[in-house]
């Protein structure tokens, strides 16, 4: 049902312009004969079409439409004798659809509003569809995502298969990043990519020979520089994708083992030249590591790690990572509840 507004001082008019729209079986009308009380009328509801009369005191229906664009938006056929050629063009310029003439022709009447109905129905129906359209496209890239991220956590836990680490780990220290992104302050778009890609943070772990990577005992210093290989391939495997997943997964794996004091590897990056998303994961890795039980180690105390990430505070990490993580300490606690492996 259409709701067509009709705006007019003469009451002779609104009854002959009510009587016509009954031949209109789809229509409702509502006749005003007060433009002022029709704009507070309009502004809380929605007519689908105006006819509104150019002649009236107080308020012409220029003015009348200059004012209905503040608030609303509607298609307005106006109504005016056939010699008042500049106010057509103004009522134009200010969006007017259609002209009607006085004195009023039933049959043009009548075909004039059916077809500027039938117009609105149909630009109605096609943003309709285009609504439609663009949550189909949402929902069919919301999917591809999801697919996206359960490929790169199940490559992620290949990686994790080789080390003594479980793939409960990956889902710890990705929610711990994201929560520290997000009491960073960045976009939660930039947020939930950063839960996505650090999963992958240790991809490049499946180049190390098992004699070091699975070695239990502390790795000598040709190990260990054997070992620290991992961040470079694991950017080599990552790096040249078009995917900003990819993209941010292959930093992330490149620089995660920097250090804010400059002590890390493999570049010695140190301070804000380490990419943030690096010092981020790098505080929800070694948060996780320390409270996790492996073979070789049993899990600090949650108290006890909360301390190392203080004392390491502008050492080994950045300070704004650090203060982020413990300002929704009670989060971490209830992700590290939530997300346990077999080994805790």
């Amino acid at each position: 049902m259409a709701i067509v507004l009709a705006v007019d001082d003469n009451h002779t008019n609104l009854r002959l312009i009510e009587a016509m729209l009954r031949a209109l079986p789809e229509v409702e009308s509502v006749m005003l004969d007060d433009p002022v009380l029709a704009l507070d009328w309009c502004a809380e509801n929605r007519p689908d079409l105006i006819l509104l009369d150019y002649m009236m005191p107080e308020l012409d229906g220029l003015e009348f439409m200059r004012r209905l664009k503040r608030t609303i938006d509607c298609p307005v056929i106006m109504i005016t004798a056939d010699t008042e050629r500049q106010v057509r063009y103004q009522a134009l310029e200010l969006g007017a659809r259609d002209f009607l003439n006085k004195p009023l022709d039933r049959a043009e009447f009548i075909a004039r509003v059916r077809n500027q109905l039938a117009l609105i129905d149909a630009q109605r129906k096609l943003a309709d569809r285009a609504a439609w359209l663009a949550e189909e496209v949402d929902k069919a890239t919301a999917l591809i995502r999801s697919r996206e991220h359960e490929t790169v956590l199940r490559l992620s836990r290949a990686a994790e298969y080789r080390d003594p680490e479980t793939g409960a780990h990956l889902l710890r220290m990705a929610h711990y990043s994201r929560l520290i992104a997000i009491q960073l302050g960045l976009p939660r778009a930039e947020a939930e990519l950063l839960f996505q890609a650090a999963p992958m943070h240790d991809v490049g772990k499946v180049g190390i020979p098992d004699a070091i990577l699975l070695k239990p005992g502390r790795l000598d210093e040709a190990e260990f520089a054997v070992m620290k290989r991992h961040a470079e391939i694991g950017r080599d495997i990552l790096s040249g994708s078009t995917a900003d997943l990819l993209c941010l997964a292959a930093e992330i794996a490149w620089s995660h083992h920097e250090k804010w004091d400059g002590s890390g590897y493999p570049r010695g990056l140190a301070g804000e030249a380490i990419p943030r998303a690096g010092r981020i994961v790098a505080v929800a890795d070694v948060f996780d590591a320390l409270t996790s039980e492996r073979p070789y180690k049993r899990a600090w105390p949650l108290e006890r790690a909360r301390q190392f990430l203080l004392e390491q505070r502008g050492a080994h990490f950045d300070p704004a990572c650090v203060d982020a993580f413990l300002a929704v300490w009670d989060d971490a606690l209830a992700i590290h509840d939530c997300y346990r492996d077999s080994l805790t």
